[in-house]
């Protein structure tokens, strides 16, 4: 089975680090090992967290209200619930379980919990350690089974956009627009957007993370759609920028770059390159026609059971490329008074090369 492939995996960390136990907190983290989905509401109210020793039978603990769904998908796991809360439990079942150094995901746990935690430690006699990214190093590199279910996802993407798109009229607002993407993907079969889907329109597209708001979509403007849904726990991320009516040969100049600078950078991922490589190979095409200074992010980022993830694809990240990895490649010209262009596709790292998810971007070469 391969979440307890996966949680050996962790256990293995676990004792390289000499550590007895992990506490694991972060969604995704935990879905990944368990297949357990429920939702956190926020940070500050937890669906559960694993508890895993570094030997021996993990446990799954959570409250009442996710108890038969936490046996439904996590059965194989022990369940442990806290009808007295969390740190009750924990000080019954932390000795029992013989663990003396516990880890938990410090960046995802609050400060007053982690507080909380320690003082029980200090009580028990177990020390409390933080840690960061254990689980997110497996996450990175997916297996056969989670790239088909992504291109699953990037292909309603596609369908949504393509059906939506056809329907795109003057006087829309962006608000509308992205209203009617994130119902259109829950009615074709997502779960749900896989984060706030962004329309922006004439001078609003050069804000690379603009709000959707009343502003209408005129001829000739350009319109961004940064859109992406949920399908089986995994997301997709896909970003398209068009005019309604003619565009001009400024917009065709700016399109064209950007989808040259994604098209140089897509050819560049293989195993083994580095990721700041493949970001400086799209970001040195945009320089040369004199744009640098109009791209400021970096160039993707990895998706799976969350939108962002590793890796990045950033001239900050020196880091080599594994076979496995799925990234999005999206550079973008952004000129405040104007308007911006980015495109964004998803990609699988091969040992050759990459595989690109996105099937319906022919489109692109204007």
């Amino acid at each position: 089975m391969r979440y307890l492939q996966r949680i050996e995996k962790i256990q293995a960390v676990l004792r390289r680090k000499k550590l007895d136990g992990l506490l694991v907190s972060q969604p995704e983290n935990r879905r990944y090992l368990s297949g357990y989905s429920a939702l956190d509401h926020g940070i500050a109210e937890t669906a559960g967290l694993l508890l895993i020793p570094a030997k021996g039978d993990s446990w799954l603990l959570t409250d009442f209200r996710f108890k038969l769904q936490a046996e439904a998908e996590a059965g194989f796991l022990r369940i442990g619930l806290y009808p007295k809360g969390l740190l009750l439990l924990l000080r019954e079942m932390l000795p029992d379980l013989g663990i003396r150094t516990l880890g938990f995901e410090s960046h995802y746990t609050l400060h007053s919990f982690a507080e909380k935690l320690n003082g029980l430690g200090e009580k028990i006699g177990v020390r409390v350690v933080p840690t960061t990214d254990l689980v997110e190093k497996l996450r990175a590199i997916k297996d056969e089974d989670e790239i088909a279910k992504l291109r699953a996802s990037v292909d309603l993407n596609e369908q949504v956009f393509d059906e939506v798109y056809s329907s795109i009229h003057l006087g829309q607002t962006e608000r509308e627009i992205a209203l009617v993407l994130e119902s259109t993907m829950r009615r074709m079969g997502a779960q749900s957007p896989s984060f706030d889907t962004i329309v922006a329109t004439g001078s609003n597209s050069a804000l690379p993370h603009a709000v959707p708001g009343p502003v209408t979509i005129e001829r000739d403007q350009p319109v961004m759609i940064d859109m992406g849904l949920i399908l089986d726990g995994y997301c997709s991320d896909m970003t398209r920028t068009f005019v309604i009516g003619e565009p001009d040969e400024h917009f065709l100049t700016i399109h064209r770059l950007v989808r040259r600078a994604q098209l140089a950078a897509i050819e560049t991922i293989r195993a083994g390159v580095a990721a700041a490589k493949v970001d400086t190979v799209a970001r040195d095409i945009i320089a040369a026609a004199g744009y640098g200074q109009a791209f400021g992010h970096s160039l993707g980022h990895g998706v799976g059971l969350a939108v962002h993830e590793e890796p990045r694809l950033s001239s900050r990240n020196g880091k080599k490329l594994q076979a496995g990895m799925v990234v999005t490649v999206e550079p973008g010209i952004y000129l405040p008074g104007w308007g911006g262009v980015r495109l964004e596709n998803m990609v699988v790292v091969r040992a050759d090369g990459c595989e690109l998810l996105n099937i319906n971007s022919t489109w692109l070469d204007l």
